[in-house]
Formats: C-alpha cells, sequence, structure tokens
C-alpha cells in the first residue's frame, strides 16, 4: 500500500465529487481507507468489464468488502465502503487484470439500482467534519509518535510509511493511513471504517497502535533472549572446539574424555556384580558421546555415580560374641530382658549360620521407652553400621522406591540412600515410627515396603530410579511403632512383634543414675559432683512432676535443674548443688501431680479402674452419684460410644439381678444416674470399663464402699460374664504408678501374666474373676470368707 500526501489528496478531493451512483466492485479479505493507494487484482468477466467501462468514463468506483461466509448462503457486502479512483490497469496472459486503485472518500451503500452485467448502486458520500479541537490534535501527535516507535521495531512496516508520515498533518488523513497498515483482521479494519466520528476512531486506533506496539516490544525481548542463549551456546561450542584443538596439538587429553576415563577406572575397580557393571559400562558409552552442556550429561553423570558409590558387595565384619553382646546391651539399657533376650537369640542363630535370612523386628511401646535407641545397640553388638529413616508423615510411594531418572531432580529412595551412606550392604537398618505412614494420590508406601520386608523377596528389591535389583536380605531390619493396630495387616504380617511396657519408678529412677544425669551433665558443661542427686528426692521427682510411660518428661524435668545449676556457677557460685527431698521444689516449683493421688479411705461410688493409651497405661477413677428426678442415666467426662454401652450394660444386668443383691426391683425409679470419670478433656473409650462401672453402681445402690487399694478391668456382657481385655501389661504399670497393692481381672487374661516381667508383677495380687458377681462380691467386701477362685499373690 502506499499512501497520499495531505495536498496531494486535498487536491483530488476538490476537484471531484462523489457521484450519487457508482458501479460496486466487491471486494474480499481487504479493506479500502481513504487517501491510500492499494493494488488488487481482478478475474471475474462481470468485475473485469465493469472496470474496462469505469475506465471509459470517470475511472470512480465504489469498493465495498464482503463480509465473513455464513454456510453456503451467498456473501453480503458491508454498507460502509470506499469511493475509490482506478489509477492503473495491466493485462495478464490468463485474462485477469491488475488494478491500483486510490481511495477518495467515505460513502454507504443505500440502495441496488441493477444486478447485471455487474452492480451498480446509490451511493452516499460521509462528509468530513473539519474542525479541529486541541485533544485531537494532541491524540494525533501522540499516535504519530507511537506508530514512528512501532516502525522501528516491527519487521512489516518499512522506512517508506515512516517518511509519508512526516509529511501528513491532518488527522483524518494520519488515522487512515495507520488504519490501512496494523496488522488487524479485517472485521476491526472495517470497524475502523464504519466509524465516522474522527474522536473516536482517532481513540480507536490509538488504542491499537499501543497493543501492536506492546505485543512487538514483547515479541522483541523473547527474539533478543533466544538470540543470547543461542549466540552463548554456539561461543561456547567454538571455545570448546578450540580448547580441544589446541590440547589435540599439545597432546593432552579433554575433560569429557579424563572424565569417562577416570569412571572408567573407577567401575574397573570398584566391586559390583555383573548386572550393574554392565548397565555402568553402558551408562559411560552414553556418556563419552555427549556434550557437557547437554542436559542429560549431569543426569547420566550422577547415574554412574550411585552405581559406583553402592556397596553392592560390601560388608561389615562380623565377630559375633554373646558375652560381649549382652554386656554391651545390658550397659546401654536397664531391664527389657525379654527384648535382650530375643537379640541373643538371633545372635547365637546368626554365628551358627552365617546365611541365615534376619528377622524384621518391630519395638511396639509408647514413647520415650527407648526403641530408637535400642536399635543403635544392637548395631553396636553385632558389630554393624546404623542406619535410620523416620517413616513419619511420608506419603508418596517414591520417598521408598524412588523416582524414576525421566523426573528432574530425581534420586534413589530412602532405603538405597541410606544403605549408601552406610557404606555396607548389611546394616541395621531402623524404619522408626512405621505406624504413622500415610497414603495419597501419589501412592502408598506402607505397599511399597512389603517387598523392602519380606525376606522372600527383597534379595532384589527394585529401586524405581537404578532399576538394578539390591540385595536386601542381609540387612537386618527393625521398626518401631507406638500403636500396633495402625499397621496395615500384610505388613504387619511380615515382622515379629517385641513389645515394650513402660517403665514403673524404680526402673526410672535406676535409668536416671546410670544414663540420664551423666548425659545432661556433659550436655550442660557440668561435672561430676557438681549436682548430686538424693535417691529419695528422685522418686520424688518422677512420682510428682512426670507421668509417662517412658522416659522424656522425666529427662527434660532434670534437664531444668542442671540448666539452673549452670547458671548458678557462671554467676560465680562455686558450691556443689545438692537435690535433695527438702529443696528439690525450688528447682522446679509447684508439682504437677499429686504424690498421693489415689485416694485411701473406702468410698461409695467410686471405683478405680484400668485403661490403655498409646503412650501408656493410666488408672480411671469412675464416680456414681444419683439424685431425684426422672429415670435417666448421664454418662459425663468425654467417654465414646463403647464405654457409654458399657455403662448401660452395667445398669441393665444390676436391675436385671436386683434381688441377688438385696435391692428394690425399682430402685432406680425416680431417679437420675450420673456417672462421670474426671479429666474430661481427655477422649476415653473401650470395653474394659464394663466391670468397674458395675462395681461402682452396685456401690452406690447397695450403700457399701468399694476397697481403697483395689483396681480392676474387664469387658461385661448382658448375662454378667467377665470378657478379657488388651494391654495388660501398661495396666499394671500404671497400677504399680498409683500403689495399689490388688488388681482385679478377668481368668482368661491369667495366661498373659506370663509375659509380665517379674519385677511389676512384685507386691501385686492378682484376683481373677468369671463373672460380674464374683467381681462384686470382692470388691464391696460382702464376702470375705468367700474369695474368688484363683486368687493369687505375686510375692516379692
Amino acid at each position: 500500500m502506499d499512501t497520499l500526501t495531505n495536498d496531494q489528496k486535498a487536491k483530488d478531493l476538490d476537484r471531484s465529487v462523489v457521484p450519487e451512483v457508482l458501479p460496486v466492485l466487491s471486494l474480499s479479505e481487504i479493506v479500502v481507507f481513504p487517501g491510500v493507494i492499494v493494488p488488487m487484482a481482478v478475474s471475474e468477466e462481470a468485475m473485469i468489464r465493469l472496470v474496462n467501462e469505469a475506465l471509459s468514463g470517470n475511472k470512480l468506483i465504489g469498493c465495498f468488502t464482503l463480509k465473513p461466509s455464513a454456510g453456503n448462503a451467498p456473501r453480503e457486502i458491508y454498507h460502509a465502503g470506499t469511493c475509490c479512483q482506478i489509477m492503473k490497469m495491466f493485462r495478464v496472459p490468463d485474462g485477469s487484470v491488475r488494478l491500483l486503485i486510490k481511495g477518495l472518500a467515505r460513502i454507504t451503500f443505500l440502495e441496488i439500482m441493477r444486478e447485471r452485467p455487474y452492480p451498480l448502486a446509490r451511493v452516499e458520500e460521509m462528509h468530513r467534519d473539519r474542525r479541529r479541537s486541541l485533544r485531537l490534535e494532541a491524540s494525533t501527535r501522540a499516535v504519530a509518535d507511537d506508530f514512528r516507535r512501532l516502525i522501528d521495531i516491527s519487521p512489516n512496516l518499512t522506512e517508506d510509511i515512516k517518511v509519508a508520515l512526516y509529511n501528513i498533518n491532518d488527522s483524518e488523513t494520519l488515522t487512515d493511513m495507520i488504519a490501512s497498515h496494523l496488522n488487524l483482521e479485517i472485521e476491526k479494519k472495517q470497524e475502523l471504517l464504519e466509524t465516522f466520528d474522527l474522536e473516536e476512531r482517532m481513540r480507536k486506533v490509538s488504542a491499537l497502535v499501543s497493543r501492536e506496539l506492546k505485543l512487538q516490544e514483547l515479541t522483541r525481548k523473547i527474539h533478543d533472549r533466544v538470540e543470547d542463549e543461542l549466540d552463548k551456546s554456539q561461543k561456547e561450542y567454538y571455545l570448546r572446539e578450540q580448547i580441544k584443538a589446541i590440547r589435540k596439538e599439545l597432546g593432552e587429553e579433554d575433560e569429557i574424555s579424563l572424565e569417562v576415563r577416570e569412571l572408567e577406572a573407577r567401575i574397573l575397580r570398584t566391586a559390583l556384580p555383573p548386572k550393574a557393571r554392565e548397565v555402568a559400562q553402558k551408562e559411560l558409552e552414553r556418556l563419552g558421546k555427549m556434550s557437557p552442556a547437554a542436559a542429560e550429561y549431569t543426569v547420566s553423570r550422577t547415574y554412574v555415580d550411585w552405581i559406583l558409590e553402592l556397596p553392592w558387595l560390601v560388608s561389615s565384619d562380623e565377630d559375633i560374641d554373646i558375652a560381649r553382646a549382652r554386656d554391651v546391651l545390658d550397659e546401654d539399657h536397664y531391664g527389657l530382658e525379654d527384648v535382650k533376650e530375643r537379640i541373643l537369640e538371633y545372635l547365637a542363630v546368626r554365628k551358627l549360620r552365617k546365611d541365615v535370612r534376619g528377622p524384621i523386628l518391630c519395638f511396639a511401646g509408647p514413647p520415650g521407652v527407648g526403641k530408637t535407641s535400642l536399635g543403635k545397640s544392637i548395631a553396636k553388638a553385632l558389630g554393624r553400621q546404623f542406619a535410620r529413616v523416620s517413616l513419619g508423615g511420608i506419603r508418596d510411594e517414591a520417598e521408598i522406591r524412588g523416582h524414576r531418572r525421566t523426573y528432574i531432580g530425581a534420586l534413589p529412595g530412602r532405603v538405597i540412600q541410606k544403605i549408601r551412606q552406610a557404606g555396607t550392604n548389611n546394616p541395621v537398618f531402623m524404619l522408626d515410627e512405621i505406624d504413622k505412614l500415610g497414603s495419597d494420590f501419589r501412592g502408598d508406601p506402607a505397599s511399597a515396603l512389603l517387598e523392602v520386608l519380606d525376606p522372600e523377596q527383597n534379595s532384589s528389591f527394585s529401586d524405581h530410579y537404578l532399576e538394578i535389583d539390591f540385595d536386601l536380605s542381609k540387612v537386618l531390619f527393625i521398626t518401631t511403632a507406638n500403636q500396633i493396630y495402625q499397621i496395615p495387616h500384610p505388613l504387619r504380617d511380615r515382622m515379629e512383634v517385641i513389645s515394650l511396657s513402660g517403665y514403673i519408678t524404680p526402673e526410672k529412677i535406676a535409668i536416671a543414675q546410670r544414663h540420664l544425669i551423666p548425659r545432661l551433665l556433659h550436655d550442660h558443661g557440668l561435672e561430676d559432683g557438681q549436682v548430686i542427686f538424693n535417691e529419695k528426692a528422685l522418686e520424688n521427682i518422677v512420682v510428682e512432676y512426670t507421668r509417662e510411660a517412658g522416659l522424656r518428661g522425666l529427662e527434660r524435668t532434670l534437664a531444668a535443674i542442671c540448666r539452673k545449676t549452670a547458671m548458678r556457677l557462671a554467676q560465680g557460685e562455686f558450691e556443689p548443688v545438692k537435690v535433695n527431698p527438702k529443696n528439690y521444689h525450688s528447682f522446679l516449683g509447684v508439682p504437677k501431680y499429686q504424690a498421693d493421688s489415689i485416694l485411701r479411705k473406702p468410698t461409695v461410688g467410686l471405683a478405680w479402674g484400668l485403661a490403655w493409651t498409646p503412650v501408656g497405661g493410666e488408672v480411671l477413677a469412675i464416680e456414681s452419684t444419683w439424685m431425684p428426678g426422672r429415670e435417666h442415666m448421664q454418662l459425663t467426662g468425654h467417654l465414646g460410644e463403647v464405654m457409654k454401652e458399657s455403662a448401660n450394660i452395667a445398669l441393665s444386668y444390676l436391675r436385671s439381678n436386683a434381688k441377688e443383691w438385696g435391692l428394690a426391683e425399682d430402685f432406680n425409679a425416680r431417679k437420675e444416674i450420673h456417672i462421670h470419670i474426671p479429666e474430661g478433656a481427655t477422649p476415653k473409650d473401650g470395653p474394659s470399663a464394663g466391670v468397674t462401672m458395675a462395681v461402682t453402681l452396685a456401690s452406690l445402690f447397695s450403700g457399701k464402699p468399694v476397697r481403697e487399694d483395689l483396681a480392676m478391668t474387664g469387658e461385661l456382657t448382658l448375662q454378667g460374664r467377665v470378657l478379657p481385655v488388651g494391654g495388660i501389661r501398661e495396666k499394671l504399670v500404671a497400677a504399680r504408678r498409683a500403689r495399689l497393692k490388688h488388681i482385679l481381672m478377668p481368668r482368661a487374661n491369667q495366661k498373659d501374666l506370663e509375659e509380665v516381667p517379674d519385677h511389676i508383677k512384685d507386691d501385686l495380687q492378682f484376683h481373677f474373676v468369671d463373672t460380674v458377681n464374683e467381681a462384686v462380691r470382692f470388691a464391696l467386701n460382702m464376702d470375705e470368707r468367700r474369695k474368688p477362685a484363683g486368687e493369687r499373690r505375686q510375692a516379692r
């Protein structure tokens, strides 16, 4: 397209008037603006006749753009077009003609005068408003400046347009010229042609120029950035080729060849299984053909490093000495005799048969009882390396099996990573908190562990990153858990569960004296003799400031005393600190728990039950009372559904056997019964409080107090049978901690006492019952001469 200068256009318009009737030339994919010269081709016979007759007359034609097609219907023309003058015509051998036309003025289509041989229409010229405001003048200058900047950065706009732009002073001519040269859709250009108001047209053109300018600037930035990257890569490639040539002339090897040769030497001297060696050699061949600048180079190099650094055939030497192993276990841990015995049994079998596959041990118990530290002691006793992975909160299967190398930043799973860190293929490998595994859309880590912990499968464990089988059969896997029931059954079936019960007060005192206090003194920069703990003071600290199955709370409490001692020393007080029963409160403040929280006198409507919790056993006070009102039973203390059902069963059994207990048949008529278990903020549930609820209700309505030194557990049925319950070991530890002497429990649980250490059963008297009648008679002292069958005393 060419543009008429302002003077030329004014001259043409002055000497020409748009006639009322014009031949119509329909245009496809082109819009002609006034003041613009446009080339075009005409091939239809009717249109060629139109051009010939126009050239023989005034050379004026009406150019109208066709609307987009709508299916098979004939295309219509827009009502706004341009009156054009044919400047030149050229005939070509194929019979068509080439035209050069220039736009003169905007016109609108009124009506068709005839259709044949070519369209002839009556049109109306849209006259220009020659008034110019300051605002329009300012807009004209701004649009001109923007368009000049667009010409400078756009590859489609030539400098000739810029020269023509400097010769245009008229705002209307400027807008038409810019609109014709913008890269717009036909609909957008037609919209500008139909905008007869000059200020509105200027605003639209200004917005379109600004948009095109931003697009071109962004395209230029992207192009420059890509060019810079290409130039940098080409420069690096050129320099590397020069370095290669120089080194070749000097007889030196380049870095890539040197690196490949070093890796090749490592492959030769590293002990690898045949499959791993084959994969490493193949990957090394690929590495030698790559450019160091390639993204795949680093991935391949890292993969070869992982293969070479894994201890495929490296094992720790074992010198199994049972006596030494027993000494190591006793030195590091107090108590836990059954656990130590099981470990020594494994060592004995291992000593007799070297190729025996190790068991998968699972240490289950409350927090702080020494499960993790026990794994370290086993590694020490075996002379093996120790590796530990915490599984708490892991939800991605790739954490176990690794990511495939197609992912950016891919790495092997945690199992292979820890094997690499250990440096041997037979470490003691602890999977901590295995009951805290989760699962989501990324997979199920527990299912991935099935292969790891199965002795029949883990000899060929496949990590997604390595894709080479690794032998895990020599690894001694140990897992830890707080709650066994949260471990999926297929995974639990592969493990040998060893339960660790909580510690009683004498054990905590001994552990504090042997292990906690020496370590805390060292950690706080204190020396032996600067803090002296009296044994009675330790006992009071355990009872009054901690209530837990493990030792973490006790350790924090003793650490507080060590910190206060360190502060005194830092202030210049060098006298040894003696912690005794008279002054330990000054270090720790008011006791958190009462030392003798169990009531020491028989009370009506109050019985003591034994409960199991994830952090050990607990003693629960179950209180009951009644008041006049409607027949109803209220249960409070944050009780679960199962415990509420136990209370209802106890009341139903008591009502159905009222005569046997000397109660009126309607003993609960017009009485509102209330059962409460203190510490209401703590959720409580389970069936093991059924017997205790029956005893407290029997005491309430018979008026007979419950023995003050008795704790009980057992599930109750409607027929009065007492069923076995779980968590016996933890419950007995809680009873010892509360200084209770008598334990009433189901006869079916008598066999469970065989697994309870003797030091826990010492000083406890056990009473086994089959029915709730036996339990109530003993608890309420209703028949001292007839004690339940199977009563047993455990003497020290």
